[in-house]
Parts: C-alpha cells; structure tokens; sequence
C-alpha cells in the first residue's frame, strides 16, 4: 500500500517538461559557410543591385529580419527533432544545376532563385520536413531578395504608369488646372513632366509588401489577415503613387523646381509613410469590426 507521503506526490507530480533537442550548429555552420562560398559571385550582384537600384532598397533588410524570426523562434526549433532528409541534397543539386543552366542561359532570375532552392534544400537535409516547417515564415522572405524578372517588370510597371499620369490629368483638370496627357506624359503650362519607370509605383509596392508582411506577422497570428493586409498593399501603394504624381503635377504647376529634387524625394518618403499608416489603420478597423478592440 503506498503511504500517504507518496500519495500526495502522485497527486502534485509536475508535468514533464517538452524534450528539446539540440541543433546541430557546427554542421549548419559549415554547410552555410559552403553555400555561401559556392554562391558569392550571385550575392555579390544582389548586394550590388540593393545599393544602386532604387526599388530593391528593402533588400539590405530582408536577411536582417528573417534571422531575426528565425532567432525568435528558436524554442520552437528546438522542440523539433532533427531529422536527416537527403531529398534536401537534391533539391541543392538542382540549385547547382539552376544556377549553371541561369549563367549560361543568361537569365540573372534563374541563376539567383537558385540560392533561395538550395538554402531550403540545406535546411531539408540538416532538419528535416517539419524544420523547413518551422522556418516557412523566414524562408519566404528571402522572395524580397530578388529584383523582379525584367520582363515581368516592363509588364506591370507600363500600366503602373499609365495609370497614376491618368489619376493626376483627371484630378488636375478637375482642380482647373489645365493638362494634356501623351501616354504617360503631362504637359502642363509651364512643364512637361514624365512618368517614367522609377516613377511607376514598382518600388513602393515592393517594399510596401514587405512591410507589410513583417507588421501582419508580429501584429496578427490570424493567417487570413495576413493575406488581407497583404492584398489591402496593392492598391494602396498604387494609390499613394497617383497621389505622388498628381501632387508633383500641382507642385511644378506652380514651381516647375519642386517637380524634382530634394522635395520630390520627400514627398516620395511621406506618402510611403502615409500608406503604411492606412495599412495599419485598415487592420485596426478589421480588428474593431470584429470586436477584438
């Protein structure tokens, strides 16, 4: 029979705690040193093209924020056990093979996704299924690294442009300030302005998306929402882009300067700030509909 003592100790035993386990860092050390060292000349342009083109600006941030994740959730990745995966080593391969096929194809998309499949095929071979899982979030992210294809580029940004000199002759007009408008050209009465490509929206809608992203996920667990502010930063970044050029059409209507320089710059900085400041709103107001405020 057991005694009273042992009674009451059945009675209060503590749960066992979850079993953790511990990451190889050594063997993660030394494949991403390899990874790395095989794809230099690739980031080597990545890093080149943040500096220097203006719609990859964000890119100097992507990895910053996905380690960042990645190191929040480090007591999740430690209750995953590792699991060797040699589907992971293929999927490498294949990166190799892509980015061989990309260079001699010169086709710089291909060659440079190539590391994004090989960094996943690392982490499906040291981890396993359920740690590429756990790192689905972060892994995703680095999509932000890579400049958009050329020719998916010159599709979107053509209409992008179209339609924010089309919002700026109509509210113009509308103002009684008179414009004639050639495609995306505004001719005004005392200057001709050009909506041209870095003018199209493209860079805010990128690194609007981003954003976004990364405030839906510290903000937000619910997945439909992410996807809503998610799909909510299209239109408001090409509505903040009309704006921009509508406004830059009713600056130069009065001073032809200001339609360049270092006030297009920040009237550039404070509409992207204003749309980021709807995104938030826009949640804020979902979160009230649906009485979590």
């Amino acid at each position: 029979m057991a005694t009273y003592a042992q009674t009451i100790g059945i009675l209060h035993r503590a749960p066992a705690a979850a079993q953790t386990w511990s990451l190889p860092w050594k063997t993660m050390a030394w494949f991403g040193t390899l990874l790395i060292a095989c794809y230099a000349s690739v980031l080597g342009g990545l890093i080149r093209q943040w500096a220097t083109d203006g719609d990859m600006g964000h890119g100097f941030l992507v990895p910053c924020v996905a380690v960042y994740i990645a190191w929040k959730r480090r007591s999740e990745l430690a209750a995953v056990k590792p699991a060797r995966n040699y589907g992971g080593l293929a999927l490498v391969a294949w990166g190799a093979v892509q980015m061989i096929v990309g260079n001699l194809a010169a086709q710089i998309f291909i060659t440079r996704t190539a590391f994004l499949v090989s960094l996943i095929g690392v982490v499906l071979f040291l981890g396993g299924a359920r740690m590429v899982r756990a790192l689905g979030f972060p892994l995703f992210l680095t999509i932000f690294l890579f400049p958009v294809p050329a020719m998916l580029y010159a599709q979107i940004t053509l209409p992008l442009q179209i339609f924010a000199s089309g919002v700026a002759e109509a509210v113009l007009n509308f103002m009684g300030i008179p414009v004639l408008r050639d495609g995306n050209i505004l001719e005004l009465a005392r200057q001709c302005i050009s909506v041209v490509e870095a003018c199209s929206g493209m860079r805010s809608l990128l690194s609007l998306s981003f954003l976004s992203l990364i405030y839906a996920y510290f903000f937000d667990s619910r997945i439909w929402m992410r996807g809503l502010l998610s799909a909510v930063t299209i239109p408001v970044a090409i509505a903040a882009n009309a704006a921009r050029v509508t406004l830059t059409g009713l600056a130069a209507n009065f001073r032809p300067d200001l339609a360049q320089g270092v006030f297009h710059l920040f009237e550039g900085w404070v509409l992207f700030a204003g749309a980021l400041v709807l995104i938030v709103v826009f949640h804020r107001l979902v979160d009230w509909s649906h009485g979590k405020i």
